[in-house]
């Protein structure tokens, strides 16, 4: 085949560091929109829903077929980290978490983007640590706790 062809959607999670609560109700639009249009137009993978709560973000993305996830979740947080600093001194001290999750979701790109959606609700009843947990044990990953946290 001369073309190479990709359609692959993927959720992507990854909380601040020590899950600190820097993602305010003033900065959330402005950060989602900023990582959408790095996403967009750097990234060649569009993202179909953001969303998350004040120490993490989830990010569902059409996954470009010239990047990988690595590249463009370092690039998010490298981007976006120098960005929310500007923003005035009490994120002055903000970071992203070294590591994150990532989870592919071809079939249920309708309910990952209504969870995504809902994520302050659903932060009511469970904390970011729980959820992680949750999706690691979904998807059959193996992990020691001891390092998945910073």
């Amino acid at each position: 085949m001369p073309q190479s062809l990709a359609h692959l959607f993927v959720h992507v999670i990854f909380s601040t560091k020590h899950r600190q609560p820097f993602i305010t109700d003033r900065i959330e639009p402005e950060l989602y929109a900023y990582i959408a249009k790095i996403l967009y137009d750097e990234c060649h993978s569009p993202a179909v829903v953001i969303g998350g709560d004040k120490d993490h973000i989830h990010l569902l993305i059409t996954l470009s077929r010239i990047w990988s996830i690595a590249k463009i979740v370092e690039l998010i947080k490298k981007r976006s980290s120098k960005w929310i600093k500007t923003k005035g001194t009490e994120f002055s001290s903000f970071q992203w978490q070294a590591g994150y999750g990532c989870f592919s979701v071809r079939s249920s790109v309708p309910s990952v983007t209504r969870y995504i959606k809902n994520q302050k609700e659903h932060h009511r009843k469970q904390t970011y640590k729980d959820e992680f947990i949750l999706f690691l044990e979904k998807h059959g990953i193996e992990y020691d706790e001891r390092y998945v946290w910073d």
